[in-house]
């Protein structure tokens, strides 16, 4: 998310491969020349494919920089974002080459966030194919992974004058949305507060699902939910008759 702070990544730690084979991997990795380079990558999708893109970009830096493109060494944020999306391609291409089969299963898509020197923080969302798109002011954030129960209350919710405390509580509410609904996204959740033009890795930490200020959180907004329901006036069913069918004028267009 970009806020006119800075950015807030948060990403949940849950991976899974059926209901009987639930992990814990960390999806947050995070790169920094203090004074010079901040750079942070956010996964979702095959875990194998994600380690390995991580570590061929990790192995790039130790490379010396006239051999290999680092994201040590890119002079920009978009550099960084097309060296990312090449890694990712190539490593899904390499399966396929390799001669396994059914290759979406190995797709995933990455997140990089960031700010390099001579340049403003920047925020991308990196697909499978090697392409990227990047945020802006008419799209200030983006998710990955399992989005559709959450995304609602980011686009209620969002202001880009959020302080970091406040981006963490949206944030939260909105994985809280989620893993009620999913049982694919899972705490404990890692974040990362980067403030703009600091050029270093900011405040990080892990919230787990027994963190006291998320369960108050969470059973906090369940209760806001459903005392905004009953302040709500209810439907007027008016002389709608008992068979079910509308009243002369009246159509229904929606189920529930």
């Amino acid at each position: 998310m970009m806020i006119n702070r800075g950015l807030v990544f948060m990403s949940d730690t849950r991976t899974n491969a059926g209901l009987d084979n639930i992990s814990t991997f960390r999806k947050m990795k995070i790169w920094d020349k203090p004074g010079e380079r901040m750079l942070t990558v956010l996964s979702a999708g095959n875990l194998a494919t994600t380690q390995a893109v991580v570590s061929e970009l990790e192995e790039r830096m130790k490379a010396p920089e006239e051999r290999e493109p680092s994201l040590l060494a890119v002079p920009s944020m978009y550099q960084a974002a097309r060296l990312v999306a090449t890694t990712l391609k190539d490593v899904i291409d390499r399966h396929a080459r390799a001669g396994q089969e059914a290759n979406s299963a190995f797709r995933a898509t990455i997140l990089l966030g960031g700010q390099i020197q001579g340049g403003p923080p920047r925020l991308f969302l990196i697909y499978p194919e090697g392409n990227f798109i990047e945020a802006g002011e008419d799209t200030p954030y983006f998710q990955i992974g399992e989005m559709k129960y959450g995304r609602p209350i980011l686009v209620r919710a969002y202001d880009p004058e959020l302080s970091f405390e406040e981006a963490m509580k949206l944030l939260l509410v909105s994985f809280d949305s989620t893993i009620r609904a999913n049982l694919t996204v899972g705490a404990p959740f890692d974040y990362h507060l980067y403030e703009a033009d600091s050029l270093s890795a900011g405040r990080q930490g892990r919230i787990e699902l027994d963190d006291p200020y998320f369960r108050k959180l969470s059973d906090g907004w369940s209760d806001s939910l459903k005392q905004a329901l009953e302040q709500l006036p209810p439907y007027d069913l008016g002389d709608a008759p008992a068979t079910g069918k509308a009243p002369k004028g009246k159509t229904g267009t929606a189920t529930d």
